[in-house]
């Protein structure tokens, strides 16, 4: 690991005044410790946030639920709104489902949102990739067992975040602050595929600190569930995941939003899943149009067709478990 200064920052304003490229934030560290340790991140400095007031808080307002970046994976899965409310079950199953108690216990929300891939091309610190600002992704021709299903190239890692594949089910939006002012982005603009003109996966400058994800308030009757397919119970990353968030009255799906994850390089909205689901009847012959529409467009590389079969197995859980709340 390179030397680099540290700082403690006391406000947002504080922070946010000396970040820049040179300069990164400092939360649980749970996942930028590790990349500096591995030399894939040498900042300069680091400035810890942990210290700011208000970022731990978890808000509950008529409008939605408003939680601190700086909030724990554990203190939001134990808040009351997310563990009893099956309104929110997606979102608190997700949470229970990501890495290990104790890494719940450090990791942040915002860090958990912001983690980079776990490919192993991107984290070996020899190989020269392409999201390392390298000429090609190793991936696409080389081991490629846990990567894309959808909307890969140049990069074809996937996105490690169990919390933000349900936060994207739940509509949630991200609220930034930089030296240019506050702004808020919805979770599916927050999140952008890598490209030629930005290697980076999410919509956030140099300057800009996560301060708030808000979560809107569930429409009446909503249901949902988080379906996670990994190869061990604990502390693995999502082969394949599935978000649905329904709205079911007098027996029909009034409305859905069905996201899913280890699939792409960002949290993926299912909404061909969507649209085949809205206006239909929860039940059997719905359920596998529904999983036939979940991989529309799929193109399977080399080693990982086997995601194919998983995600619409996964989905199907996920739909007739809702068939039996």
């Amino acid at each position: 690991m390179k030397p680099f200064a540290y700082a403690r920052a006391s406000s947002v304003a504080e922070a946010i005044e000396v970040l820049d490229d040179r300069c990164r934030p400092l939360a649980g560290g749970t996942d930028l410790v590790a990349l500096m340790k591995a030399g894939l991140a040498a900042p300069e400095r680091l400035v810890s946030i942990k210290w700011i007031p208000g970022l731990r808080e978890i808000k509950v307002r008529a409008e939605g639920l408003h939680i601190g970046a700086m909030a724990t994976l554990s203190s939001l899965a134990a808040h009351p709104s997310v563990k009893e409310p099956r309104e929110r079950a997606v979102l608190y199953e997700s949470l229970v489902q990501t890495a290990s108690p104790q890494l719940r216990h450090m990791a942040t929300v915002a860090g958990n949102l912001l983690q980079q891939p776990r490919c192993w091309y991107y984290r070996n610190p020899l190989t020269p990739c392409w999201r390392k600002s390298g000429r090609m992704c190793f991936a696409y021709r080389g081991e490629n067992k846990r990567h894309v299903l959808f909307g890969g190239g140049p990069c074809y890692a996937v996105h490690p975040s169990d919390p933000a594949v349900a936060l994207l089910a739940l509509g949630a939006r991200v609220m930034l602050i930089g030296r240019q002012g506050e702004r808020t982005l919805p979770l599916e603009e927050f999140y952008r595929r890598p490209d030629k003109e930005s290697r980076q996966a999410v919509a956030i400058a140099p300057d800009e600190l996560i301060t708030e994800i808000f979560v809107p308030t569930p429409a009446e009757g909503s249901a949902g569930t988080y379906v996670k397919v990994a190869n061990r119970a604990a502390w693995d990353f999502a082969q394949v995941s599935v978000a649905a968030q329904l709205v079911i009255e007098e027996g029909l799906v009034r409305q859905a939003r069905v996201a899913l994850g280890g699939v792409a390089t960002l949290p993926w909205r299912a909404t061909e899943v969507e649209g085949t689901l809205e206006g239909c009847p929860l039940r059997a012959e719905t359920i596998e149009k529904a999983a036939r529409a979940a991989i529309a467009g799929a193109r399977p590389l080399a080693q990982n067709a086997y995601k194919v079969e998983l995600l619409q197995g996964a989905l199907r859980e996920a739909l007739n478990k809702l068939c039996s709340l």
